[in-house]
């Protein structure tokens, strides 16, 4: 069984940054990818990075690609979202989530473990 909680939510000024942290607990055999999702009112959960961790791949969505970056330190079971330029629209929980079933995408429906969340609010 993998666990994962997340952590460094809060509120932040337009434009300003925010590390989130997620510690995983559990047998690293038992996933293969990790990755992080937000989601806003009314809308689906969206995958925003995602590493692959037998290809050592990252996936940025377009929305964050270039303000935010994802890092994974294994020697701490520990994966960050360094989120730069902050815009109000990033403004939501989010998500730390492993898969066991070696997804092709970041997509939430290929994940099946996940953390309870945090929020991120970004306000002047």
């Amino acid at each position: 069984q993998v666990q994962l909680v997340e952590s460094g939510g809060g509120l932040v000024q337009p434009g300003g940054s925010l590390r989130l942290s997620c510690t995983v607990s559990g047998l690293t055999s038992d996933y293969n990818a990790v990755g992080w999702f937000r989601q806003a009112p009314g809308k689906e959960r969206e995958g925003i990075s995602c590493i692959k961790i037998n290809e050592g791949s990252t996936y940025y969505s377009d929305s964050v690609k270039g303000r935010f970056t994802m890092s994974r330190d294994s020697a701490k079971n520990t994966v960050y979202l360094q989120m730069n330029s902050l815009k109000r629209e990033d403004t939501g929980p989010y998500y730390c989530a492993a898969s066991s079933v070696f997804p092709r995408f970041c997509r939430f429906y290929e994940y099946n473990y996940w953390g309870q969340g945090t929020q991120v609010t970004v306000s002047s």
